[in-house]
């Protein structure tokens, strides 16, 4: 089945038109002569109940604030120097683990998940999830797709920074959970 050539729109042809103006043709290949215009289309009626403009927010109601994404090892914008410190030298100890050696990644995936929810709902300010280290050099699976299920949406929101505590074991990381903020 053959393709059908795209035509050109008005526009194109008028700046066609004004570029070949400046160019003298070639014997016998003289432009062909512009085509009458299309009569005047008769005005449409105006869209049906135009959705109105989004109003204004008031003064006291921002935006809700997005958090911005989760690095593993990457001081997190708004923590203090001290306290990312004490997370990434191993200083700051965890308060719960959860360890995913044998796991599949979809198990896996949902255990971190119900994990987090806990521990904030418990109060929990560090906790430290064990992924191992898996072959080198790339690592395994799970080391891999951890700091993508960190940037979930529901988990964005409650992790404030994640670090390898010990620079020769990237197979642990402590994460810094935010406060839960009461209704």
């Amino acid at each position: 089945m053959a393709r059908r050539a795209r035509t050109l729109t008005e526009e194109e042809r008028a700046l066609w038109r004004a570029f070949a103006a400046a160019v003298r043709p070639l014997p016998g290949h003289a432009l062909p002569p512009l085509p009458a215009p299309p009569p005047a289309a008769a005005p449409q009626p105006s869209p049906a109940a135009a959705p109105p403009p989004p109003a204004a927010r008031p003064a006291g109601h921002a935006l809700p604030k997005r958090n911005p994404p989760v690095q593993v090892g990457q001081p997190p914008a708004g923590l203090d120097r001290s306290r990312w410190r004490d997370l990434h030298r191993g200083r700051t100890r965890p308060e719960r683990t959860l360890d995913l050696h044998g796991r599949r990644a979809q198990d896996a995936y949902h255990a971190v998940r119900a994990f987090l929810h806990a521990a904030q709902a418990d109060g929990l300010r560090c906790v430290a999830v064990v992924t191992g280290k898996g072959p080198m050099p790339e690592g395994g699976v799970l080391r891999r797709e951890f700091p993508h299920w960190l940037n979930a949406p529901d988990l964005r929101q409650m992790v404030l920074g994640a670090a390898y505590p010990h620079a020769a074991n990237q197979g642990a990381v402590h994460l810094l959970l935010r406060r839960r903020r009461l209704p």
